[in-house]
C-alpha cells in the first residue's frame, strides 16, 4: 500500500508540470509570419507582447505571428547596433548606384541634416530616398522601448520612417471618431511622438527604499526627494546604475538636473508664465548659444545655468553615497528588496515589480517605492519603424496593437485578467487617455471599466501619469541637449573615479561635514577646466573640441585628482 501511495506520488509530480503548463491560444507553425524586432525590454514584456499581438493577428486576419526578438542589451547598445548596420548597407547599396563613398561617408548619410557638400548630400538624400528591404536595411523590423532620446535620435539619423503614409493613422490610436485626444503629442514639455516615433507605454522615475534598512542606518524619514538621498547616513548604502547603459537610468539623472534648474528659476522669481513666454523666444532663436533673445533678462538665464551645475553636484553627492554602479538597471530594485542596499533610484516599474515580488502574501511590503512629486516628469518609452523593415505591413500592425486598447492593456491589467496578460503583470503606465480618470464623461466611463483589472491604482494621485505630468513642466532646452554629455560626465564623475569620491566624501563626513570643510567641498565639486571651463553653455560644443573618449579620459583623470585634493584637505583641516 505505502509503494502503491509513493508511485502515486511520484507520477503525479513528474506530470504536475504539464497539467499546468500553459498552452498557446493559438498553435504557431513553421510557416506562421515573422516579425523582428530589437529591444531593450525584459522577458516578461517580450513574451507577453509576443503572444498578445500573435492572438489579436489570428482574430483579426486570421492567422498568428511568430516574433522574433533580437536582445543585444540596452538601447545605447541597440543604437550603436542599428547605426553600425544602417551605415554598413547605405554604403554597400549607394555603391551600387555609382555613388563615391568617401571617408566620412557614414557621418554624412546619418546626419541630422542635409550637409553643404554636393557629394555628401547626394548620398544624405538617396539615402532616406529608400526604404525596401533590398536596398538599405538592418533586417530588423521595429525598435520597440527605449526613451525618447534615442528613438528621436534615430529619427533624425534617419534609421527609422513613419509607419503610415498620407492618409495618417487609423482613427482610435491618437484620436477617437469625435476628436478627444487619446495619445498626446506631448504633456508638459514631454514629447511622447513624433513622425517616426510613437509612445505607447509611459515611465515616472523615483526612489525605492528598503525600510528595514533605514531603521538600521537609523533613518526614520524615507526618502520622498531627490535630495533626501545625500543624507550622509546612507554612504555606502545606495543602488545606483550606469547611464551610458540605460536610456531611463540617463532620464532619471536628467530629472534630478532639472529640477535644480526649475527650483533656482523660482527661487529667482520668475513665474510659470513668463518661463513659458521666455522659453517660446528662445526657441524662435537661430541658436541656443547665439546670446540671449531680446527681452529676456539675463538673469533668467544665469539661473538656468546655476542650476544645471548644482544639479550635476547633487547627483554627485548621491553618488559619493553609492555601494556601487552598477551596469544592469535592474539590480537596483532587486538589491534593494534584499536588503543588500538600503535605497537606490529606479524606474517607476521595476520598483513596483520588485515590491510585489518581494513582499511575502498578507505581509507588509519590504520594498517601496515612491515618485518624488514635482521631481519627474512623465516620459514615453516609444517604437519605431525601421527604414527597409523585411516585414513592414506586419511591423505596422504591432505599432496598431501597441496604441489600441488590446496592447494597452497588457501594460497594468493584472495576469489572468481579462484581456490582460497571461502569465506575468508587467505593471507599466498605459499611455492612452481613456485608462485614467477623467472630467470627459467618455474617458471616465472607460477607466471605469478598466478599473477592476487594473494592478496599479492608476485614480491616485501618486500613480496617474496625466497628474504627475501636470506637477513637472519639462524645459527640453535646460537639460535636454545636454543628455548625451551629461550621462558621460556622470559616468566620469562617480563610476570612473567612484572609488576616490566615495573616499573623499566619507573623509568629509568623518571631518565635521561639508559645512565643516568649505575648501574640500570646493575641490570636491570643481568642474574639469580644459580645454574649457565646463559650463551649461560650453558643454554643448565640448565634443566639437576633442573625440569623445579623449574627453572621457581628460574628465575621469580631473575628477579622481581633484577627489584626492579634496580628501588631502579634510584630512588635513584635522589636523588643524
Amino acid at each position: 500500500m505505502k509503494w502503491g501511495l509513493a508511485i502515486l506520488l511520484a507520477i503525479v509530480v513528474v506530470a504536475l508540470p504539464f497539467l499546468f503548463r500553459r498552452v498557446p491560444e493559438a498553435e504557431i507553425g513553421a510557416d506562421a509570419a515573422e516579425l523582428i524586432i530589437i529591444s531593450p525590454h525584459n522577458e516578461a514584456i517580450r513574451q507577453e507582447f509576443a503572444e498578445g499581438f500573435s492572438r489579436w493577428h489570428q482574430a483579426r486576419f486570421g492567422s498568428p505571428v511568430r516574433v522574433d526578438w533580437r536582445v543585444i542589451g540596452g538601447t545605447t547598445e541597440i543604437m550603436r547596433y542599428l547605426t553600425s548596420e544602417y551605415a554598413a548597407s547605405a554604403r554597400r547599396f549607394l555603391k551600387t548606384q555609382g555613388m563615391e563613398w568617401p571617408a566620412d561617408g557614414a557621418q554624412a548619410v546619418l546626419s541630422g541634416k542635409r550637409p553643404d557638400d554636393e557629394a555628401r548630400g547626394a548620398l544624405w538624400q538617396a539615402f532616406r530616398a529608400s526604404d525596401a528591404p533590398d536596398e538599405i536595411t538592418c533586417r530588423i523590423d521595429l525598435f520597440f522601448g527605449g526613451g525618447v532620446y534615442d528613438h528621436s535620435t534615430a529619427e533624425r539619423r534617419g534609421l527609422t520612417v513613419p509607419a503610415w503614409g498620407a492618409a495618417g493613422p487609423p482613427v482610435g490610436l491618437f484620436e477617437d471618431a469625435e476628436g478627444r485626444v487619446l495619445i498626446p503629442t506631448a504633456m508638459n514639455g514631454e514629447v511622447w511622438r513624433g513622425n517616426a516615433y510613437y509612445g505607447c507605454v509611459l515611465s515616472a522615475f523615483g526612489m525605492c527604499y528598503n525600510m528595514d534598512r533605514l531603521a538600521d542606518l537609523g533613518i526614520d524619514r524615507p526618502p520622498v526627494a531627490w535630495e533626501d538621498l545625500t543624507d550622509a547616513r546612507y554612504a555606502g548604502h545606495l543602488g545606483l546604475a550606469d547611464p551610458t547603459k540605460s536610456g531611463s537610468v540617463a532620464k532619471a539623472y536628467e530629472m534630478m538636473i532639472h529640477a535644480r534648474c526649475a527650483q533656482h528659476v523660482a527661487e529667482a522669481g520668475f513665474s510659470r508664465e513668463q518661463v513659458r513666454r521666455y522659453e517660446a523666444m528662445f526657441e524662435q532663436a537661430t541658436a541656443l548659444t547665439n546670446g540671449l533673445p531680446e527681452n529676456v533678462p539675463s538673469t533668467y538665464q544665469q539661473a538656468v545655468e546655476q542650476g544645471w551645475l548644482e544639479g550635476l553636484n547633487l547627483v554627485r553627492r548621491i553618488g559619493a553615497n553609492a555601494r556601487y554602479v552598477t551596469d544592469a538597471s535592474a539590480k537596483v530594485p532587486n538589491d534593494v528588496g534584499m536588503g543588500a542596499a538600503a535605497a537606490g533610484i529606479v524606474i517607476d516599474f521595476y520598483g513596483r515589480m520588485q515590491s510585489e515580488l518581494s513582499t511575502p502574501p498578507g505581509r507588509t511590503p519590504v520594498m517601496t517605492y515612491v515618485t518624488p512629486v514635482g521631481g519627474t516628469s512623465v516620459t514615453a518609452d516609444p517604437v519605431s519603424l525601421l527604414r527597409g523593415a523585411p516585414h513592414r505591413e506586419l511591423a505596422v500592425r504591432f505599432i496598431e496593437y501597441l496604441l489600441g486598447e488590446e496592447g494597452q492593456r497588457l501594460w497594468n491589467y493584472r495576469a489572468g485578467t481579462p484581456g490582460g496578460p497571461t502569465q506575468f503583470t508587467l505593471r507599466r503606465l498605459p499611455i492612452r487617455r481613456d485608462f485614467y480618470p477623467s472630467s470627459d464623461p467618455v474617458f471616465q466611463a472607460a477607466h471605469e471599466r478598466h478599473r477592476p483589472y487594473l494592478s496599479d491604482p492608476l485614480w491616485q494621485p501618486d500613480v496617474d501619469a496625466y497628474r504627475l505630468g501636470e506637477a513637472f513642466h519639462y524645459e527640453a532646452r535646460w537639460t535636454g541637449r545636454h543628455f548625451g554629455i551629461q550621462r558621460d560626465l556622470i559616468r566620469a564623475m562617480c563610476l570612473d573615479a567612484g572609488d576616490e569620491l566615495r573616499r573623499a566624501w566619507r573623509v568629509i563626513q568623518e571631518n565635521g561635514g561639508p559645512n565643516a570643510n568649505p575648501e574640500a567641498m570646493r575641490l570636491l565639486e570643481a568642474m574639469p577646466d580644459t580645454p574649457v571651463p565646463l559650463t551649461w553653455t560650453s558643454a554643448l560644443a565640448y565634443y566639437a573640441r576633442q573625440p569623445r573618449l579623449d574627453v572621457l579620459s581628460a574628465w575621469t583623470a580631473f575628477f579622481r585628482k581633484h577627489y584626492r585634493l579634496a580628501e588631502a584637505a579634510a584630512r588635513q583641516r584635522k589636523e588643524e
